[in-house]
This record gives C-alpha cells, structure tokens and sequence, in this order.
C-alpha cells in the first residue's frame, strides 16, 4: 500500500531534505532518515470520524467521542464477548448479601500518564466529581443508586448503594461517565463538568497532537501497565462526508473506515466486491425496532398490532434496503446479550392473517374502498422517521406500501432528530423507529426504559392489560440478587414484549469496517462503544 503522512510531516521532510542537501550529507545518512520514516508509517494506522473528538473529558457526553475516551481513559470492569465481566483497573471486587456493599481491590502498579498513581482515593475523587453533578448521568441506573464511595485503604474501596440494583457491576463498563481521570487533569475545584486541564488518563493511548476539526494523533503509551498495542500511532482525520471518506480511502489516504454508518451501504459493498480491500461486519450491536404506541385507540388493539407485524415481508425489505448487511430480527433483542435466549415464535409475512385479524378487531374493508373503516373512521396512522436518515426513509415507504395493501392508510413524517425524540417523548405519534442501546448497557437498560417514565417507551406500552405487572417484574428483575430468580423475570417480560407486540422487530444493526490488506488482526469490541486498535497489526512491506 502506498503511505501517505499528514501535511504537516511532508513540510518536515522536505525541509529536512533541502537541509541535507545544502550541508553535504552523505547518502547513507540520507537512506537511513527515508528508513526510519518509512518505519514509523508502517507501524500506524490511519482512520476517518465524522466529528472533532472533543475535549477528551471522561465524565461529559457530547461533543466528547466515545471511540477517543475509551483509547485515553479505563474502566474498572471490562465487557467481553457473550456479556462477561472481567476486571481491569480493579483485579477484583466482592458483593455483600443485602447486594448494598460492593468492596473493589484496585490493581497495583497502574499510572497514569502524568506519572500519578492509580489508588483508591484517585478514584474517589472521579466518582465524587461524576456524583457533583449527578442529574447529568440520571440515564445511568448505578448513578442513580449510588450513595457514597468509601476509601478503605490505598488500594481498596468501596461502593455502597441505596437499594440492590443487579447490573451495578456491567454499568461501570461504560465507556462514560465512570472512568479515571489522572490527578494532574483536574481543575482546582475538582468539578470536571466545567472542562479538564488535559486529558490524563491510564489509557494504552495518549493525545499526541491534535488540530481541531481537522485530525488528531494518539501514540501508544510507553508506560502503560497492560499488555501494550502493536501499532505506535492512531492518526484520526475529521471527515465529516461519507462518500469523502470512500474517496480517501481509495486514495490510500485512510487505511480503514470503521464504526456505525461510517460508510453507506452502498459503498460498503461496492468496495467489497472490487476484491481490493478487506471487509467485516460485527455481531448484533442493537435492533432496528418500530414502536407502535398504544395510547393510540386503533393501536391499543393487539390484533392490530399483529396484523400490521404479519403485513410486510420483513426479510425482503431488511435484505433489499440494508443490502444483505443487516440480517431480519425475529427477537427484540439479539440473542449475543445476556439473558435474552429466549423462545421466539416467528412473526410471518402472512396478508391473510393480517387481514383476518383487521376483521376480528372490527376494521372491515368498505365496497369499491381501499382503506379499512370502522364506526366510520378510517385505519389511518402516521410513522414519524428521522428526515437524515436514509434507512427510516425507505423503510417508512416499503411499509406504506406494504400496508396499503391489507387496507391500512400509512402517512410518512420525516422530522429532525430532536423533534422526533422530542415527540416520542411527549407520545405524539403512533409509529417510530426505535433502538436499543447495545452492549453493555442491555439488557437492563432496555428493560428499565419500558417502566421509566419520560422517555416516551414506557408510555408507548401503557395500555397494556399487564403493564402495572410488567413495571414490577422490571424492578424486581433489576434489584435481583438471586440468578435464577433474575433469569425467570428476563425470560418473562421479554416474552410478554415479544407477545404483546408494542415493538416490532425490524432488522440487527451491524458495526462495519473496510480496511487496506496490510491492515492485520481487526477485532471488533464487545462493548459496542469501545475502541478497536489494541489488536490491530500492521504488515511490514
């Protein structure tokens, strides 16, 4: 592969070439810089982002990016494939009974980059900072019941909570808010929320050198305590067109794309079938869902419901709009997230008992009429999708069609993002694309957001017959500190929400990555949002 560097490398070399010239140096001494320049391009990677990666501050969302915090900050608990936790800054971590006490032994010899020791009392000061401002990260359930953070000794402390809450431990594998901030990062008043002094962390990465909007560089940290990355350096270019990226990447100027809706569908496979590049796409990251909401009266009726499920080819709209890239979701969730393998029934592609189930819900298809009625009112929904996005449209227009055709008058909605969240919320709609949140927040948080209120999920479902019996299976489930009883309460509500039908599968969302064949051992992470570049290689030429 041909190597590119940035701009500002190309100006050094030519400098230092005149310079060599003009001073008579010989010409081993000139092979041997063109040596170890091509030495270091080999050994580092570049990639595109859509977006500048922010301030690199750990305890704040946006415009911080979750690929570049995970390179720079760590969590206690890492998540690995299949939903197991496996330490990482803490080697290790007991639970009391009452399931309020959760005691961490912290892994010795851990620095950060500012040369500051990783202990007990550095991670209280994170946790106390992330708690300062605790109505930021309410979303988060640990947050939420967590009272206080205890320094035992140097290397122990501990977490105690207000009440049991099960997947404390899998939330602290998040790539925000709770990850560790070096002392030297901190502001003099210690509240993170306002900004950092830099980004200090224990990380395998650090920020190198960074142009906003334009790029930003990581090298590999020399002293980091774990196992350290076989590439040196990480150049991210801020390119916020898709098809621009395509056009890089072709160039040789990136050596891979990655990530979600990185690169369109189309594209993804044009490159792939050229044969000159290497692809991959992940396990299940999330599910591509409608939500159908029954305060809606024509929608509150489960024959409905299923007669809309039962009346569009899901496969052949998943295969003909996604390209093959996305596979049809039969389960709400995807069977790769713990406790969510569970009996599904399929939902057929089946007019005719779609049309049966209109009937028997009392919508009957006038004479010389194509939209079902009843008391004189017509089947007429409204499915609201985001106008930017380019899969909800043309799903919305496959449905339309689809639904026409068993006598339901679909109308489409394309809204900005923030009006569409803002009206799911309120519960002014009747059909919305939905999706869950991935690993390693689910399935917990994917329960929790069908009893919490606020989020417009709950409401959707509550006209339910057993929604006050659900909510309580959620709390219980959530509080559980017994696995068997945990895993019965799973396999419950997620069968009454398969049954019931609010949420309709469509499609499992995928990560993709395309990448130039010098490019070596690409894993992608368990943790939907964690950074990829700890395993990858790159083949010398």
């Amino acid at each position: 592969m041909h190597k590119f560097k940035s701009k500002k490398s190309i100006l050094l070399a030519s400098i230092t070439s005149i310079f060599l010239v003009l001073t008579g140096c010989t010409n081993n001494e000139t092979a041997s810089t063109s040596n170890e320049s091509t030495e270091e391009s080999a050994n580092s990677i570049t990639l595109s982002w859509p977006r500048d990666i922010g301030s690199l501050n750990p305890h704040v969302y946006n415009p911080s990016q979750l690929l570049t915090q995970s390179m720079v900050y760590e969590p206690l608990v890492s998540y690995e494939d299949g939903g197991e936790i496996q330490p990482h800054l803490a080697e290790s971590w007991s639970i009391s009974e009452d399931g309020l006490e959760y005691t961490f032994k912290l892994r010795e010899g851990v620095k950060f980059t500012d040369g500051s020791p990783f202990n007990a009392e550095i991670v209280k000061k994170n946790f106390d900072a992330v708690l300062k401002n605790k109505s930021s990260h309410s979303w988060l359930g640990v947050i939420n019941v967590l009272e206080e953070i205890k320094v035992v000794d140097e290397m122990t402390f501990k977490m105690i909570l207000s009440e049991p809450y099960y997947p404390a431990i899998q939330d602290l594998a998040l790539v925000r808010p709770v990850r560790f901030l070096g002392e030297s990062g901190f502001p003099e008043d210690g509240d993170t929320s306002k900004g950092i002094t830099e980004p200090v962390g224990t990380g395998p990465w650090v920020l190198e050198d960074y142009k906003k909007d334009e790029y930003a560089t990581f090298a590999r940290n020399p002293d980091y305590w774990g196992e350290s990355p076989e590439l040196e350096k990480v150049t991210i270019k801020i390119i916020p067109d898709a098809e621009t990226r395509v056009l890089a990447f072709e160039k040789g100027e990136l050596d891979l794309i990655y990530g979600e809706g990185a690169i369109s569908m189309d594209s993804f496979n044009y490159l792939k079938e050229t044969g000159d590049y290497q692809t991959a796409s992940s396990n299940p990251v999330g599910t591509r869902t409608l939500l159908l909401n029954s305060t809606n009266e024509k929608l509150a009726d489960l024959n409905v419901r299923l007669a809309l499920q039962h009346g569009f080819d899901k496969a052949a709209m998943v295969e003909g709009i996604t390209l093959g890239l996305e596979e049809k979701a039969d389960n709400i969730l995807s069977t790769n997230f713990p406790y969510t393998d569970i009996e599904v029934e399929p939902v057929d592609y089946n007019t005719e008992k779609a049309a049966a189930y209109l009937d028997e819900a009392g919508w009957k298809l006038p004479s010389g009429k194509t939209v079902r009625e009843k008391e004189g009112q017509p089947l007429e929904l409204e499915i609201m999708y985001d106008k930017t996005d380019p899969i909800q449209k043309a799903m919305s227009e496959t449905l339309q069609a689809e639904w026409s055709a068993i006598g339901v008058k679909l109308n489409i909605k394309g809204e900005e993002l923030t009006t569409q969240i803002e009206r799911r919320k309120a519960g002014k709609f009747d059909v919305d694309f939905w999706y869950n949140y991935g690993a390693p927040y689910d399935p917990h948080s994917f329960i929790n957001v069908v009893a919490e209120k606020g989020w417009g999920v709950s409401e959707a479902h509550s006209n339910l017959p057993m929604k006050a019996e659900l909510d309580q299976q959620v709390q219980e489930a959530l509080a559980s500190t017994d696995e068997t009883k945990r895993k019965e309460l799973y396999g419950s509500i997620l069968t009454t929400l398969q049954e019931q039908s609010v949420f309709v599968p469509i499609s499992y969302i995928k990560k993709t990555v395309v990448y130039q064949n010098d490019v070596k051992e690409f894993i992608f992470p368990a943790n939907r949002d964690e950074q990829p570049f700890n395993e990858i290689e790159k083949a010398s030429n």
